[in-house]
């Protein structure tokens, strides 16, 4: 279908902000400007309790930010991880995302503050990505969160956080992950699909973006088959979580999106896959905020 009008109207406000392209620009600059263009998607709302806290990583502390709803709980858990491209990003971008899913599941949100590249880069941030989420498991109790009820979540290099955290968590066997929220993940080193060719340009993502964000995230492009930087590539993908996959129309990254949905498929694992029509990767919409919202619930039976 034609650009969702919701998408358009986006894409022109960015325009209007002044946004340059990602890629042009140095990297203190580009996060500059996704936090400042994070504002354009509306004030956020209000939750009950917002704290800021560390937590122990595997090279210093990874900053949190746990968001809790209202009641006395205690309430199912989502760990989510911020999009950015592994560059940029933090919890102050996501932040409007995390309230909303707050009130809307209701579930306490950890959004974690991993580390970024290219100052650390691949695995620096699955390593914190990890470990953030063992802590939360393990200290759920104090938090007035339930262990049993624990989801990982992320947008974009965010949703590639969250499967590859939900694989390792399989692997070792912790923690116990309940489901896989994955909105619009990266989930391959590959630009050369058709919806990479078809939508490279002027859908705000780019192809050329996704390139700097690569480059700057990886030690060499060798590591990008590695299946913790492309968890398409992973050799076995059979117990993990059931999913819910968000992919949208005009996405570099749809096709590789929707290869991990059957991927998951095959091996077994419940998913759940929504194409959102004439949308782009960084403006879904509010109608998938209250689809993500609905699949939790449905996953922690809240």
């Amino acid at each position: 279908m034609p650009l969702h009008p919701l998408a358009q109207a986006y894409l022109e406000q960015r325009a209007a902000a002044g946004e340059k392209p990602f890629e042009t620009l140095t990297v203190a600059a580009a996060r500059e400007q996704s936090l400042r263009l994070s504002k354009l998607l509306g004030p956020s709302e209000a939750v009950v309790r917002v704290e800021d806290r560390l937590l122990p990583g595997p090279s210093g502390h990874i900053p949190i930010r746990i968001y809790t709803p209202a009641g006395p709980g205690p309430f199912p858990v989502l760990v989510y991880y911020h999009g950015g491209g592994w560059v940029m990003g933090s919890i102050e971008t996501a932040d409007g995302t995390c309230r909303a899913l707050t009130n809307a599941v209701p579930c306490l949100v950890v959004s974690v503050d991993y580390r970024l590249a290219p100052e650390h880069k691949f695995p620096a941030a699955v390593e914190d990505a990890y470990a953030a989420a063992a802590w939360i498991a393990a200290e759920a109790g104090s938090l007035n969160g339930q262990a049993g009820r624990l989801a990982v979540g992320g947008v974009s290099a965010g949703g590639n956080l969250a499967t590859v955290v939900a694989r390792q968590a399989r692997d070792r066997g912790t923690p116990h992950i309940l489901y896989q929220l994955l909105t619009v993940p990266v989930t391959n080193f590959d630009f050369d699909t058709p919806s990479y060719q078809k939508n490279a340009s002027g859908y705000g993502l780019t192809r050329a973006m996704m390139e700097w964000f690569w480059a700057h995230y990886l030690p060499a492009a060798a590591d990008g088959q590695h299946p913790d930087a492309s968890p398409l590539r992973a050799p076995d993908l059979r117990g993990l979580p059931p999913a819910f996959v968000m992919t949208t129309e005009y996405d570099p990254l749809r096709d590789e999106g929707e290869a991990y949905v059957q991927r998951l498929r095959a091996a077994g694992v419940p998913v759940t896959h929504t194409c959102y029509a004439g949308m782009v990767h960084v403006f879904p919409g509010p109608k998938a905020t209250m689809d993500m919202a609905r699949h939790l619930r449905a996953a922690f039976d809240v």
